[in-house]
């Protein structure tokens, strides 16, 4: 999609990783007004929001808010449970199916209220940064998924049924290996030593290095040929 002579208003989800960086830096880039949303949801990793917080300032999006919302009271994930997060040595260690880092729903959730506050703005347009290639197995991150919340979207909101809008969700990544996205960041002057990826960091917020979000973004920095900018407190070289 190409920026119009108006630019149009646009919600970004913003979780401060390396993946939602870019994928805010690409509506940017294509003229959108970005209002970035992120969520405190109950995850053990919310130093991601500090990383949003500076993100969505240095990228130009018009305004960023915190939504809290509990799905730590759901649990079920090691990411607001007590649960360990996995750790391995390399990439290739990582095994197929659906992890228990895989969050219940929280995509559709997130989606749901990112297109509520699209509806108040205005804005027709939803940026999300999931990727179906080198992602961890999260079923709510399937073009699949995205096609049928936008179905959805455009049968139960006011703006659509009584007001004639169109609303689109937008995955500018989704096909695009990790490599492919840290080189067209770069390319957007993404600063990547702002974003936090890892799903058990340290209290002084370093990555742990071992999970699968830090073995995916090493690997995507190394395969695109681009010094890794994070503060690792472990793993591998």
């Amino acid at each position: 999609m190409t920026g119009t002579a108006e630019a149009r208003e646009a919600v970004v989800l913003l979780s401060g990783g390396l993946d939602s960086a870019t994928v805010l830096a690409e509506a940017v880039a294509a003229g959108h007004r970005c209002h970035a949303l992120s969520f405190r949801y109950g995850q053990r990793h919310s130093v991601e929001l500090a990383a949003a917080a500076q993100v969505a300032a240095a990228l130009g999006a018009v305004e960023h808010r915190v939504m809290g919302i509990g799905l730590g009271a759901i649990g079920g994930s090691a990411l607001t449970d007590d649960i360990e997060v996995p750790k391995h040595d390399d990439v290739a260690d990582l095994v197929g199916g659906v992890p228990v880092t895989y969050v219940p729903a929280r995509n559709a959730v997130f989606l749901s209220l990112g297109l509520a506050w699209a509806e108040v703005l205005g804005a027709d347009d939803l940026f999300i940064g999931v990727n179906a290639v080198d992602y961890s197995g999260y079923p709510d991150c399937r073009p699949e998924f995205i096609a049928a919340f936008e179905a959805m979207a455009n049968l139960a909101t006011a703006a659509a049924t009584e007001g004639g809008r169109r609303f689109r969700v937008h995955t500018p990544l989704i096909d695009r290996s990790k490599a492919e996205i840290v080189s067209r960041g770069t390319e957007l002057g993404v600063d990547y030593a702002m974003t936090v990826s890892c799903y058990d960091p340290d209290a002084g917020g370093r990555a742990c290095g071992r999970c699968d979000a830090c073995l995916l973004r090493r690997e995507g920095f190394r395969a695109a040929g681009l010094a890794d900018p994070t503060r690792y407190a472990s793993g591998p070289a």
